[in-house]
């Protein structure tokens, strides 16, 4: 990247790594510099949490609010009931109206911990596309918006043109997503002044969409950035564990786990999410990517901690770096450990082991633990699990049981009383 910007948002863009491409940087750049830019990004209620894949965009808003500008984050209410088919194989499962509610409901609380919502100039917004999508008109709707799209462009779009290339089925329902989406831009930009779209690379398609249509309406200029879409330094996709997704809510995902998640990264990868992850120094997030040896274990617990801090608290941080020199270190069983809490009425006659390390999200199928047990890697209180056949009965659930995945990853069962 060439381009010298002259705001300082578009600056920690660039200098961090955000930056994948611009719809008019100059232009952009003008803009940031003169005064107050509203930006948003969208998120489909597809979950009833974000996940650490979301995460990056989450960030790039928390600088756009320290650098002086005004976060818009869009609910996805309406465009859920599409679904956005941008790189996908399959059609999204359709949702019911109160499905939707329920997760908004459930995402909303993770934007509090990065953006400061209020009514001032630099105070963030929480809104929701529902409020204009769910009353149109259908044939209004064609004649004012949709003459303004050719279908022979939106084939060319990669998102779509991958789906048929590989001759997957797509939906109308799915083609309609890119027009709504950018028909929110235009919304945004008419309702709250909203001058800039931001998300992943994967979304070019849909904020190019919303720039031209913006400015074919309403002869208006606005501005569309993506960020890269990340994957690790050994080819596998950010956000991605092998228990899944790695979840912003504490009820999906405990912020032990999500702290080991991150004390997990790959020495390449150190350098590089710091800067994008936390709000370190460059020259820090620099410094920690080039250590070796077993200095990189210490860069990688700050950068845990700096991450874990600012999704769950700089308290739950330190538990969890607690917890896990007591696990690794001293050998202990960890109070803050993820625990799988057993009725008696559900071991009554016992409970296989292998069943027990699937429920405790050590493995996704028993296929999976016995796979584990077999290689060694399972362990019962720190012992190497040898038999996939064992049996537990109330009797050797009667104090905690510690059940271990490799040298990592470690949950508790207990009994309730």
């Amino acid at each position: 990247m060439t381009y010298q910007p002259k705001s300082e948002f578009l600056g920690v863009m660039i200098e961090r790594g955000y930056l994948a491409d611009c719809t008019d940087y100059e232009g952009l750049d003008h803009a940031l510099s003169s005064g107050t830019v509203p930006a948003y990004i969208g998120y489909d209620a597809t979950a009833r949490s974000l996940h650490v894949g979301h995460l990056l965009n989450i960030m790039m808003l928390r600088w756009l609010q320290k650098t002086g500008h005004r976060p818009l984050t869009l609910m996805g209410g309406g465009t859920t009931k599409v679904g956005d088919p941008s790189f996908r194989a399959d059609e999204r499962p359709l949702l019911t109206a109160a499905q939707i509610g329920e997760n908004i409901a459930g995402m909303k609380g993770v934007f509090a911990k990065y953006l400061s919502y209020g009514e001032g100039e630099t105070d963030a917004r929480m809104l929701d596309n529902s409020e204009w999508l769910d009353g149109l008109n259908y044939l209004e709707f064609l004649r004012d918006i949709g003459r303004h799209f050719s279908v022979n462009r939106m084939l060319s779009f990669e998102s779509v043109k991958s789906r048929l290339d590989r001759e997957q089925s797509l939906s109308f329902l799915e083609f309609n997503y890119m027009i709504l989406q950018a028909y929110d831009f235009l919304e945004l930009r008419q309702r709250h002044g909203c001058l800039l779209q931001m998300g992943g690379s994967d979304q070019w398609g849909n904020i190019v969409n919303g720039v031209d249509l913006t400015r074919r309406v309403a002869d208006e200029q606005v501005f569309g950035l993506t960020s890269p879409l990340l994957t690790t330094s050994d080819g596998r996709k950010m956000g991605k564990s092998q228990g899944g997704a790695i979840w912003l809510n504490s009820d999906m995902l405990s912020p032990y786990e999500f702290w080991q998640f991150w004390r997990n990264t790959t020495d390449a990868d150190v350098g590089r999410f710091a800067k994008l992850y936390t709000e370190l120094p460059v020259e820090e997030c620099d410094r920690l990517g080039a250590l070796g040896g077993s200095e990189i274990n210490a860069a990688k617990i700050i950068l845990a901690n700096e991450v874990t801090a600012l999704c769950h608290g700089r308290a739950a941080a330190e538990t969890a770096e607690a917890t896990a020199r007591e696990v690794f270190e001293r050998g202990g069983t960890g109070d803050d450990l993820p625990t799988l809490a057993l009725d008696r009425s559900e071991i009554a006659g016992g409970i296989s082991i292998v069943q027990l390390i699937v429920r405790a999200g050590l493995a996704k199928s028993g296929k999976d633990a016995k796979r584990l047990i077999a290689e060694g890697g399972a362990k019962l209180d720190d012992a190497p699990l040898v038999d996939a056949g064992l049996v537990l009965d109330e009797s050797a659930l009667a104090r905690p049981v510690k059940l271990s995945a490799g040298r990592k990853r470690h949950a508790l069962v207990t009994l309730s009383p």
